[in-house]
């Protein structure tokens, strides 16, 4: 097997200064997988990402926006198109830095669909909110939608986006909310109580396009079990109806249990079991074709570069043990990178990644509710039975 994975330290430049989404974390997950042997793993290439030109960037974003980016991108202090606020403050060679990213994405997607690799990661990918012509959610550039629109373009008729952040894939599911041929299903807290208040189980796709978004939305709190319970009465049957021909996952790692801005209560060892989950559906639905972004997490040192690292490992090929413990010398970086965040000393929290399959009425709580409301909302569409455990 060949796993691309697309990486250079430029893609650090992604820096908003002062803010929740430090590329500390990414940083830190790339040393953490190279010191436990994962990027050295035969068939894994490492390639450095070329920018997306303004005509690629314009596949999915307003030629009105791009030019507003590259102008706050040169010191410009404006607020407009989302950019501005605390949540996407501005900051010298932004517009650079973003379509890096938005290449390494749209890099990753494209080799795996011309069959130049069997899966690819772009870790610091996963921009999720970033609006056709606004800013939104710490994304500028919406790196998964571009790297979509590129396997559309070179002919795919099917391709589905999971997307397990904590926060609701809004802008992916936005710009391609009105095309049959993309799937959007996103797993995350519920927008009652969480940004970007969107993503209700009767968002189900536009007009000609009924059924192609599909959304769980789960109550603050939602564990490991419960949040695995969801996914597997949900995600499965969707795919298999839907017969991708490649599979994007957005693996946010935000849905920790210590995540500061969010309320989820997942593990590392949950979010593990997510990563071979999604692996054997790219196997089985979509000819084994997977592309893997990062996405938001803000435990910068506890969960993020565990949680990807594990990521990385199951996309290149054996997942790692999660007894294995981490190296004193990445345990030295973490903590001189960020001294204030305790430094985790092995690879799991101790969760054991278990389940119990749903079965409607079988857990009458608030999870098993959000599950059959997403069932009843968008399994109509595919021809399977809400209330089938089965399907």
């Amino acid at each position: 097997m060949n796993t691309l994975v697309m990486w250079d330290d430029a893609l650090l430049r992604y820096d908003m200064g002062e803010h929740p989404l430090d590329p500390v974390r990414v940083e830190l997950t790339m040393a953490l997988a190279r010191e436990l042997g994962v990027l050295d793993r035969e068939g894994v290439t490492l390639r450095a990402p070329e920018p997306a030109s303004d005509d690629v960037l314009g596949t999915v974003h307003d030629p009105d926006y791009i030019a507003v980016v590259r102008a706050a991108s040169t010191g410009r202090r404006l607020s407009i198109m989302g950019l501005g606020t605390s949540d996407n403050p501005t900051f010298p060679g932004m517009h650079d830095a973003s379509a890096l990213i938005a290449g390494a994405t749209r890099a990753a997607a494209e080799a795996v669909w011309l069959g130049e690799a069997d899966r690819a990661v772009s870790i610091a990918g996963g921009l999720h909110h970033a609006m056709p012509a606004r800013a939104a959610g710490f994304c500028v550039y919406n790196d998964p939608a571009v790297a979509i629109a590129r396997v559309l373009e070179l002919g795919a008729e099917r391709v589905a986006y999971v997307d397990i952040d904590v926060h609701h894939g809004d802008g992916v599911q936005e710009i391609f909310y009105d095309d049959p041929r993309v799937l959007t299903v996103s797993l995350h807290e519920s927008p009652r109580t969480l940004f970007p208040g969107t993503g209700y189980p009767d968002e189900t796709g536009g007009p000609g396009a009924e059924g192609s978004a599909v959304n769980v939305a789960l109550p603050p709190g939602t564990d490991d079990a419960a949040w695995l319970r969801a996914f597997h009465a949900v995600v499965p049957g969707v795919l298999r109806a839907f017969r991708p021909q490649l599979l994007f996952t957005q693996c946010g790692a935000d849905t920790y249990r210590h995540d500061p801005l969010a309320n989820l209560w997942l593990t590392v060892d949950g979010q593990r079991a997510a990563y071979l989950a999604l692996r054997d559906l790219a196997t089985e639905v979509a000819g084994g074709k997977w592309v893997a972004s990062g996405g938001g997490g803000y435990a910068l040192v506890e969960c993020v570069p565990r949680a990807w690292t594990h990521l990385l490992a199951v996309v290149t090929g054996e997942a790692i043990d999660p007894q294995t413990p981490i190296p004193a010398s990445w345990q030295s970086l973490a903590a001189s990178k960020r001294s204030n965040n305790p430094v985790p000393t092995s690879m799991t929290d101790g969760g054991s990644g278990e389940w119990t399959p749903w079965v409607p009425g079988q857990t009458p709580d608030a999870v098993d509710r959000a599950i059959m409301a997403t069932r009843a909302a968008a399994f109509p569409f595919f021809g399977l039975d809400p209330h089938d455990p089965r399907d």
